[in-house]
């Protein structure tokens, strides 16, 4: 049984969202073409769009590709845009199902961070040691396309004969609050954003399983950005931490959601998402 949460409405401190979706190359005299950059909800809205703004500002300044930052009000909107090809980049790992990957996206980039885990976890003074005593209980998930978080270790529920009520919090952070607060008992989560929530929140959880690895989410360009374009943000983006502005701006981003890390990105390519296929290979009908 599934019962979506519905998030209060949060102010989304983006660029203008009214541009054109679907770029094309601007003709002799014309305004060049605006792209719409899209990365999932992993944090509030505050707190993506305050990590994200000044990461799009510089790109676009130093790629010469006008980028706007698109972002929903919650991981699922955010992915809708994408699907109906409103979007040209994004930063994601929500179109790597053998029906998305034909939409040709195309990878050229990831966070340079450890591999990240899908876990179940509850508040560290819970009773709950094991997940057969989840049965029938309240799970809490940020969202249905949270691969990671939702996908991955819901189907390990699954696996195990666990029934349990699916609730959304519509990204991770709501999922921890609805946990923490008694409305969910446990809540399937990203490792690497378990991390940085108890940095910032100073909340303290107990693993009770966690997946094998996967490579954080990946930078992808829509097969409508003509190659050019893609090559000069993805420039940008990898040289990022090389220039003392970007590496300025970096280093803010990362203090803002606790990275244990410096926060850099790195070439990748779709080899670098293997285990996403895997699952999907294996996964429950119901989650492909």
């Amino acid at each position: 049984m599934r019962t979506p949460f519905r998030a209060g409405f949060a102010l989304l401190l983006c660029s203008s969202l009214a541009v054109h979706a679907n770029a094309a190359p601007a003709k002799p005299g014309a305004a060049p073409p605006v792209y719409n950059f899209s990365p999932v909800n992993q944090y509030n809205l505050q707190v993506s769009a305050s990590f994200w703004n000044p990461i799009v500002r510089y790109v676009s300044t130093k790629s010469g590709v006008r980028l706007n930052l698109k972002l929903g009000r919650t991981s699922a909107d955010t992915t809708s845009y994408v699907l109906a090809k409103e979007v040209d980049f994004a930063f994601t790992n929500h179109l790597f199902s053998p029906e998305r990957a034909k939409m040709g996206w195309t990878v050229f980039g990831r966070r340079n961070a450890e591999p990240v885990r899908a876990q179940i976890v509850v508040p560290a003074d819970s009773p709950i040691r094991r997940l057969s005593q989840l049965a029938n209980s309240t799970v809490v998930f940020p969202g249905p396309e949270a691969l990671i978080a939702y996908k991955v270790s819901y189907a390990q529920l699954l696996r195990q004969g666990v029934p349990v009520t699916v609730a959304f919090g519509g990204n991770m952070d709501a999922a921890f609050t609805q946990m923490f607060s008694g409305r969910a008992r446990a809540a399937g989560a990203n490792s690497q954003l378990v991390a940085n929530y108890a940095g910032r929140e100073d909340k303290h959880f107990r693993v009770l399983w966690s997946s094998a690895p996967f490579n954080d989410l990946a930078l992808m360009a829509s097969p409508r950005v003509p190659a050019a374009q893609v090559r000069a943000v993805a420039a940008a983006f990898l040289n990022m931490h090389r220039d003392p502005e970007g590496r300025r701006i970096l280093d803010n981003a990362a203090e803002l959601i606790h990275a244990p890390e410096p926060l850099s990105f790195v070439a990748a390519s779709d080899a670098d998402y293997a285990a996403y296929r895997s699952f999907y290979q294996a996964a429950p009908a119901e989650l492909r």
